[in-house]
């Protein structure tokens, strides 16, 4: 009998034996040595035996995945997918050692040949070589932190804006500072130049905000889901209006006051914490950043109606969103892939994407005259590679302030992220209207040059 057709025999469990822990590592080693040739991948993998494995040719040594046991197999057997692979990484049973996500995500890209190569793999083998672990699992892969209650909330009268809200933003303002950058901007940075620091792109992302909302000195200004206080402070500085803004955070509120009070604005800025539906006034200038994504595709006649009663006719709006693409039909756009599940569960409860034209026209409906659409995607793919290596950066303090697991979950939602929008799968717009309550000219300017002439 040839070793392949002793190995074969010995995999079949007799019942009340499992494997040994000898078959096992054998077979995980022949698993990664038979796949390493057309991966061709500058990382090794440790096994739980302390064994390293290269899967490449030239492997230099630097980027490692450590195993913690035969139980991680197991798992992504009986449960293959995104959600799996998380919660052993966030569970401390996959680590990544050397570098950090982005760096990984990078060295385990290989070109199209090998992915060729790897198709030809034989699945039995495979097969076969993974049934030692058919039973092994891990000692704890629960994770703790996830939303309990509804986290798609489709239903506006079951949706709980700020059970959602505060779960997403109240991890601690400290956190935040770890990564976002100096001006706390967690929404996509505007690269005038692709060497630009996150600071600087920060800023220009600001100015370029103002400038399509053509703010004028004494303009009033709504934002709605200020953030931090960063865009409403800046348009009072630097643009001359008065500015407000409203948010379901008490840590962002926080904030936002201390940061009123310091750059001496209380004159010029006011916060309040209030859902945007309950609240009352009208502006000039009304801007919506990165918080249409948390209304759910349902709310959003709800959404845009309420911003155009509280803008003065011929106003203008900015809209800055995520976006995903253009889906067949509207079962293929209800589905929750892996990817988003995971979000909802763990990051963003409640959130849902919508194409940028099905946005174009709730606004339209709504009684705006859409003037302008701007993609950023590659903006935000480089904004959320810099908050993962910040993040990564600062990992002890990052792990004291919200533990491990929750940790890892993050960085794993911004490097998905960095990818996903590297990628094409997500995507960012600016949409700029205007309320359109009469007819005739809308006073929007004939060309974009106002945005790029210098101040």
């Amino acid at each position: 009998m040839d070793a392949s057709n002793r190995y074969t025999y010995l995999e079949i469990p007799r019942m009340g034996h499992p494997f040994s822990a000898q078959t096992q590592l054998k077979s995980i080693k022949d698993i990664l040595n038979t796949v390493a040739e057309p991966l061709d991948l500058n990382v090794s993998v440790r096994l739980w035996n302390g064994e390293v494995i290269p899967l490449g040719n030239q492997v230099c040594g630097k980027y490692t995945i450590a195993i913690s046991g035969p139980g991680v197999i197991g798992s992504l057997m009986r449960r293959p997918g995104l959600e799996t692979l998380v919660r052993l990484y966030a569970t401390g049973h996959i680590t990544f050692e050397g570098g950090d996500l982005i760096d990984f995500s990078e060295a385990l890209k290989t070109n199209r040949s090998n992915r060729k190569k790897l198709k030809q793999v034989s699945k039995s083998m495979l097969i076969k070589r993974t049934l030692p672990f058919l039973f092994a699992k891990t000692e704890v892969a629960d994770l703790s932190q996830g939303f309990r209650d509804d986290m798609v909330g489709r239903d506006e009268s079951k949706r709980k804006n700020t059970d959602y809200i505060q779960f997403h933003y109240d991890v601690g303002n400290e956190f935040y500072r770890l990564f976002l950058g100096s001006e706390m901007q967690y929404t996509c940075a505007y690269f005038r130049d692709w060497s630009n620091s996150l600071d600087q792109a920060q800023q220009d992302k600001l100015d370029m905000i103002c400038r399509k909302l053509r703010l004028q000195p004494g303009d009033t200004m709504l934002d709605i889901g200020c953030g931090w206080g960063g865009l409403i402070c800046y348009a009072a500085k630097h643009f001359g209006v008065k500015s407000h803004g409203i948010t379901l955070s008490k840590e962002q509120y926080e904030h936002t006051k201390v940061k009123i009070d310091q750059l001496g604005l209380r004159d010029q800025v006011s916060v309040e914490i209030c859902d945007y539906a309950d609240h009352q006034g009208t502006y000039d200038k009304i801007s919506s950043i990165g918080m249409s994504e948390h209304i759910g595709i349902a709310n959003y006649p709800r959404y845009f109606n309420k911003i155009n009663s509280m803008l003065r006719d011929r106003g203008i709006m900015l809209n800055h969103a995520i976006a995903r693409s253009a889906k067949r039909s509207k079962k293929h756009a209800a589905k929750i892939r892996p990817e988003r599940a995971f979000l909802l569960k763990y990051i963003f409860p409640g959130s849902e994407l919508t194409p940028v034209g099905m946005t174009t026209d709730f606004m339209e409906q709504s009684g705006f005259e859409v003037h302008d659409v701007e993609s950023w995607r590659e903006h935000y793919a480089l904004t959320t590679r810099f908050w993962c290596k910040n993040l990564s950066a600062n990992e002890d303090r990052a792990i004291e302030l919200v533990g491990p697991e929750r940790y890892r979950l993050w960085v794993a939602y911004l490097a998905g992220a960095s990818g996903g929008f590297t990628a094409g799968s997500i995507k960012i717009f600016q949409v700029v209207a205007s309320k359109k309550a009469s007819k005739g000219v809308s006073g929007m300017p004939p060309t974009r040059e106002h945005l790029y002439r210098a101040a």
